[in-house]
């Protein structure tokens, strides 16, 4: 896992080979009215992109202190998971750390964090 210091938020990307990371990168968002409050909705699409684009100037660092918490699955089903989501678009459910749920799910599997879908 990836941890890139952005300016606002840290985001998340995995760590493919090569170079290559899985990232999320906005694709849209929408606004839903739910009841009397009105909830923005983000979609991010998944993108394979060099680490050093995923990045830009900003700082990054390996950051896999979740394999103390979670098992990870192999590295071959690792990497088949994510390229399955290249080219997908997902929708955030909430705001936060949706980019952190989406790689860890791709690393450790289901159920690990439910933040984000796809539409």
């Amino acid at each position: 896992l990836i941890e890139i210091d952005r300016p606002r938020h840290q985001h998340w990307a995995l760590y493919l080979g090569d170079g290559y990371v899985i990232t999320l990168t906005p694709a849209g968002k929408q606004d839903l009215n739910v009841g009397v409050h009105t909830v923005t909705v983000f979609t991010r699409k998944v993108k394979k992109e060099l680490l050093k684009k995923a990045a830009g100037k900003n700082t990054w660092r390996v950051n896999n202190t979740s394999d103390q918490l979670h098992t990870r699955l192999s590295v071959k089903e690792i990497i088949q998971r994510a390229e399955d989501y290249i080219g997908k678009e997902l929708t955030y459910r909430v705001f936060g750390s949706n980019c952190e749920c989406f790689v860890k799910m791709l690393r450790y599997g289901e159920g690990v964090c439910e933040q984000v879908s796809e539409p």
